[in-house]
């Protein structure tokens, strides 16, 4: 006999149910939700509800009001303890309110009297990843990848756009389809890279291949991309003999402190890896780019940062079981350490707003194809990623996170060979298609 069944001996009367719940959630300002109890006790809106809480659970409620944190709430919902109908990331509004407001005493007591229980069964615990080695080594490094990537490239096809691009999309309109904002991306890297015909480009952590192929067929940049993801290599590696495109452009499974050069990179990018390389090796990780790439030459890194200003109440979710080691930092940290490696800060550009669209467009295709989702990776995956798109969403809208693109110039003699305007960036011309090239 499971607890909720246990619990039907100990419970109370309809109107004691919503009696704690309203001093459990009495200061909170939004009216336009719902509760349901695993009783079948429903509190809340009755029209319209924005998104409805469904509570399986005592121990849902118990996490929720006695210790709330992203990580307990987090794997609560992974577990199962309870679902989210509805608008999910509108639910974090309430996430942020049970942080900062569920463990005050008249809450606790409500809470106590809700569920009269002296003992609680421990509910089953989430395994997390099993990484070891030394933090950001080589060999954790790739565990860490391995751990994230190696769900299925079918999992991550079900709610990427057709060239797989698992970062930030780049948004002209709101109204702009998630692939048309994603080929808008690609372009817009190409042209602040300033990319020409011949020119020799390295793509550090390239995921599926995208941008260097993207480089590749419509700029005639000679590309590399590395990644440590066996499905990211194979699937590019196809995408690259589709495309035409195999002179130009190859894809390494390389750790990027490995890659070695007979002549310097004229452009180096890394799109969404650099959350991942640790603040203690952020001056090997610049050291390493600069060593990579030609005096003037350019690199555009592009990465997450939290909010100097925002302290995160008790450990992360997404760090534990979605991004293991990821370590976030404020982007004056990034500015410090580029510098002290001989760079020259040339352009910094927040995406914010840009990466809450493109979450948003995530998560609705996710949920769009749950039942593939379930059938490709499982239940807790599909629970999991759900949870953090959301939550990543809301993170952006919120202000908690920033998406920032750095424009680094590595330091010459004299001018930096640069054009004095961002002009060509806004006003470009239509780039060249030289497909086939195989």
């Amino acid at each position: 006999m499971g607890l909720a069944s246990k619990l039907l001996d100990h419970w109370m009367p309809a109107d004691h149910h919503a009696e704690a719940l309203q001093e459990l959630l009495s200061v909170y300002p939004q009216c336009n939700f719902q509760v349901r109890l695993w009783d079948g006790f429903v509190w809340g809106t009755t029209v319209n509800p924005r998104f409805a809480l469904i509570l399986n659970n005592p121990h849902a409620l118990e996490v929720m009001s006695l210790c709330p944190n992203e990580l307990s709430l987090g794997e609560s919902y992974v577990r199962g303890d309870f679902e989210i109908e509805g608008d999910i990331e509108a639910a974090f509004d309430l996430a942020d309110h049970l942080f900062f407001h569920g463990n005050a005493p008249k809450r606790t007591v409500a809470l106590r009297q809700l569920l009269r229980l002296g003992v609680h069964e421990e509910p089953a615990q989430l395994p997390p990843p099993d990484l070891s080695g030394a933090l950001h080594s080589h060999a954790r490094d790739r565990e860490a990848v391995t751990y994230h990537y190696n769900v299925s490239s079918d999992f991550y096809a079900l709610w990427l756009d057709s060239r797989m691009v698992y970062s930030s999309a780049y948004f002209e309109r709101r109204t702009d389809s998630l692939e048309t904002a994603q080929r808008n991306k690609l372009d817009y890297l190409c042209r602040k890279l300033r990319l020409r015909p011949g020119d020799r480009l390295l793509d550090i952590g390239c995921g599926w291949g995208a941008l260097a192929i993207y480089a590749a067929e419509f700029y005639g940049a000679q590309t590399l991309g590395v990644t440590l993801s066996e499905p990211q290599a194979e699937w590019a590696r196809r995408q690259i003999k589709m495309r035409g495109v195999g002179r130009r452009c190859q894809i390494e499974l390389l750790d990027y402190r490995d890659v070695s050069c007979q002549r310097p990179f004229d452009k180096i990018v890394s799109i969404g890896m650099f959350e991942h390389v640790g603040r203690s090796n952020l001056p090997k990780y610049f050291e390493c780019v600069s060593r990579l790439l030609r005096p003037g030459g350019v690199f555009l890194n592009s990465g997450i940062s939290y909010s100097a200003t925002y302290h995160r109440k008790g450990p992360s979710f997404i760090d534990r079981y979605v991004f293991p080691d990821g370590d976030l930092v404020p982007i004056s940290r990034a500015l410090e350490a580029a510098e002290d490696a001989g760079f020259e800060v040339r352009d910094l550009e927040s995406a914010r707003e840009h990466y809450m669209l493109t979450l948003r467009h995530w998560l609705a295709r996710l949920e769009q194809h749950a039942a593939e989702a379930h059938r490709i990776a499982g239940e807790t995956i599909y629970r999991l990623y759900r949870i953090y798109l959301a939550g990543s969403a809301h993170a952006f809208h919120r202000g908690r996170l920033n998406l920032y693109q750095i424009l680094l110039g590595k330091r010459a003699q004299g001018e930096s060979g640069l054009p004095l305007t961002r002009q060509d960036w806004y006003a470009p011309e239509k780039p060249i298609c030289l497909r086939p090239a195989a």
